[in-house]
Order: C-alpha cells, then structure tokens, then sequence
C-alpha cells in the first residue's frame, strides 16, 4: 500500500517518519516548498493521515484547514484524520465527502517522547462514522487502517464521536489535574509544608499518578523563569474549544459551564502571571 499524509507539523512529520523508517511507501503532502509538489500524488494513496492544524480561536474552533485538504484524498481511498476536531466533525465530513472513507484516530503523543509515543503507543484508538458503524466496507477499511498501526497493548475501533469524545477527555482531565495541583501547592506553601513531600504522596496513589504534577515549571525560552498552568499547543486550545461546545449544545446546564469557566479563568491567571505561553493564550482567546 502508499500512505500519504498530509501536514508536515510536528504531529505529520513525526507520522511520516516513522512509517517511511517502517518501509512504507509513503508520500508527504504540505504547503512547504519541498512537499508542496506532492499535492495530486495524495489522491493514489491507499490511506491518507491528516494532521493540520485545528486552532481554537476568539471566535471558537477553526476546522477550515482540515475541510480544504479532505478532497485530496482519491475516490474510494480512507481518510484518517489525526487533528483534534469537536464530537460530530468526522460524521460532518464523511457526509461532505461520500466517495471516500473518513475515520478518526485521536493522537496520543507528548513533546517530550514523541517518538517513543509513535512506535510504541499504548492505545490505538480508530473511529468510524456512526451511521456507518456497522457497514461492512467501513468495518473492512477499519481493520486495513488497524493493521499498519504499530502494535498497542489496547485496540478499539469505535464510532467516530466516541473517539473524538476521547481525545477531548484526556487533554481536559489533565489541564484541570495540573489546576487542582497547582491549588494543592498554594495551599501547602500558605501552611509551610513541603510541596515535594506532598507531591510524592499523591503521586504514589495509582488512581492519581506521577505525570501532571509538577505545578511550577522551568522552561528554556523563559530562560530563567518559571511558568505555571496548563499550557502547550494542546491543552488551552482543547479545553477553549471544549468548553465552548459544551456552552452549545449543553447550554441549559448552567453548574457545569460556571465549573469549566472557573477552571479555564484561573488557568488563564496562572499562566498570566506566571508568562508562560503568552502567545498561545493570545492565539485562542486574543490580545483581551
């Protein structure tokens, strides 16, 4: 089989990497100079990865890129959209796009073990649109997708909104773990206790764990400063556009959207005062 892929970001070319390494016959697609003459050589590909960019900005979440390269994919070719989109995106697009197959597969990778993260994933998680769940020709391309994926301790194949629900669970439940954590260490600097200490105890709990709880970070582009919050490319657009679907199609639960505001105002003040990724805040909420 040729595998495209679509999107030659840190997601895309990391994908790209390691199945050309793999010995796959792979083209890339982007709009950089050295890909950009690849463009019709993605409609003979097999399956296709795209991974573009799905900002979240000022004015809620911005799928347009991912919608002008779907077509690129060839007539009765799959589709597999690495981008985080909102629950019911992928069903949206399989409906745009009728002559191929559009599945979604959540992306689980950190900065600091991408590569690690991509060949040995611990979770390979593959969603199909609903109305097409139990149509044999999806179920078939399904499984053609599953069988190059590298191998993972867990495998499910599910409904497309299930494994965008996924993806937007796992960032979230993380950006409001390292919120608590960080109350958790202003509570133990109020009282002189050892934060250190404390975080060791927690972290020793297996429901809770290690990752996610350090709420003071160092980081090289600040040089000498030290950044506080959930920030990264992923979590402040994530829990913004999460939140914001939330408001939409939920909008009479009036507890729960005060509770995600809350936690998104005071991380938005911890990363503020603390000037770590000010210019990720400005992207998704603007300069304001």
């Amino acid at each position: 089989m040729k595998i495209g892929f679509i999107g030659q970001g840190w997601i895309g070319k990391n994908l790209a990497d390691s199945y050309e390494k793999r010995g796959f016959d792979i083209v890339r697609y982007s709009k950089e100079a050295e890909f950009a003459s690849h463009k019709d050589a993605i409609s003979r590909c097999d399956i296709v990865f795209i991974a573009v960019p799905t900002p979240t900005k000022p004015d809620g979440f911005d799928g347009s890129i991912l919608r002008d390269v779907i077509p690129l994919v060839g007539k009765g070719h799959v589709a597999v959209v690495k981008s985080t989109v909102l629950p019911g995106t992928t069903d949206e697009l399989q409906g745009e796009n009728p002559d191929i197959f559009v599945f979604h597969a959540p992306e689980f990778l950190r900065e600091d073990s991408v590569i690690k993260d991509i060949e040995k994933p611990q979770r390979n998680i593959l969603g199909i649109p609903a109305q097409y769940f139990d149509d044999s020709r999806f179920q078939e391309k399904a499984r053609m997708v599953m069988d190059i994926l590298p191998d993972a301790p867990y495998n499910n194949t599910c409904t497309a909104v299930e494994a965008e629900i996924t993806k937007y669970a796992g960032n979230n439940f993380l950006y409001a773990k390292v919120v608590l954590v960080n109350l958790f260490h202003d509570i133990a600097e109020h009282h002189g206790a050892r934060w250190q200490q404390i975080r060791e105890n927690i972290a020793a709990d297996p429901r809770i764990g290690d990752s996610h709880m350090e709420p003071v970070h160092q980081y090289a582009h600040m040089g000498d400063a030290k950044g506080r919050g959930a920030g990264g490319h992923c979590f402040i657009k994530d829990f913004a556009a999460f939140r914001n679907h939330y408001e939409k199609v939920l909008a009479d639960d009036a507890e729960a959207i005060a509770l995600l505001r809350a936690f998104e105002k005071k991380n938005n003040t911890l990363l503020k005062e603390s000037g770590k990724d000010i210019d990720l805040l400005n992207g998704v909420y603007g300069p304001e």
